[in-house]
């Protein structure tokens, strides 16, 4: 497939208007109500597969079904963070030697499609995972109230494409600068390759509130100066004391763990949001960002 028959068929899967070319797909083929939700990240190592599952977790407790898919389809890290034995049902399910439903892990409300480990024929294997993973999205989205795509982080075409297929992207960012950066690199490719003007920011492992600031401010600032394009800060994370050994336990834990306060905090600040949206479409284009006065830090 060509990168532009690859575009005009992500377009035309699109449900919102970020972009200029706006294909519709006929309403009996969608939910509308369905969201997909895009956890991505320009640098590795940020604690973004963490985020996914607590986003995912949040969501489950206020009643939404959600289907969470691993898109590193050949590095999964979901599965190790919950502890899960390894397995190859992203293949199974891709050579149609198991059903959708079968390659599921279910806990309660959260359904997961993880990736391979390392699954040398899934290697040999020449396919666009990207098409496949939104194939997987456009048969099963009727399902569930939310779609989370665990990207991979960077800039390869796959996760540019799959996060512009999305309806809203969550950036996660660290404070160093090479995060920063890496970021900034792929919300300005989005914003060139697919014309997305709208991003969410999660700013994670953050030390104090002025570190916090300075985060939300530079990249913020930044994507408004240089793109003019919008930049939501959903809010931020505490760099936790948590011994690395014990860390992906706390997460998906029935009771409340200290990750918990900030990512309901997240989750209820993007409901809020996305339900002003929905009343009045309108005020989602004049989306001022929120670089000068981003929420503290608990």
């Amino acid at each position: 497939m060509s990168r532009n028959d690859l575009s005009t068929w992500l377009l035309s899967h699109r449900s919102d208007d970020d972009c200029e070319l706006n294909v519709k797909t006929p309403l009996n083929y969608l939910n509308e109500e369905c969201e997909i939700i895009a956890v991505g990240s320009g640098k590795g190592g940020v604690g973004k597969t963490t985020t996914a599952l607590m986003i995912a977790n949040e969501l489950s407790a206020k009643g939404k079904k959600v289907l969470l898919i691993d898109c590193d389809y050949n590095l999964s890290n979901t599965a190790v963070k919950l502890g899960l034995p390894l397995n190859d049902n992203f293949y199974s399910l891709l050579s149609l030697e198991k059903s959708f439903d079968e390659c599921l892990y279910k806990l309660g409300n959260i359904h997961l499609l993880s990736g391979c480990n390392g699954n040398s024929d899934l290697f040999d294997t020449s396919f666009e995972h990207d098409k496949f993973i939104i194939d997987i999205i456009a048969a099963h989205r009727s399902e569930y109230d939310h779609v989370i795509l665990d990207c991979p982080a960077g800039v390869n075409k796959e996760t540019i494409n799959l996060q512009a297929y999305a309806d809203y992207r969550f950036m996660v960012v660290n404070p160093d600068r090479s995060s920063i950066t890496d970021t900034y690199a792929l919300i300005k490719i989005l914003n060139q390759k697919y014309q997305i003007k709208n991003n969410h920011l999660i700013v994670n492992r953050v030390d104090s509130n002025q570190q916090y600031r300075k985060v939300v401010k530079s990249l913020v600032d930044t994507v408004a100066s240089f793109m003019q394009a919008n930049l939501s800060v959903l809010g931020g994370v505490k760099n936790l004391e948590i011994p690395s050994d014990k860390f992906d336990h706390a997460l998906l834990k029935t009771e409340k763990n200290s990750l918990s306060k900030y990512y309901t905090n997240i989750i209820n600040k993007f409901t809020d949001e996305d339900s002003t949206s929905r009343v009045a479409p309108a005020l989602l284009k004049g989306f001022s960002h929120a670089g000068s006065n981003p929420q503290q830090l608990a």
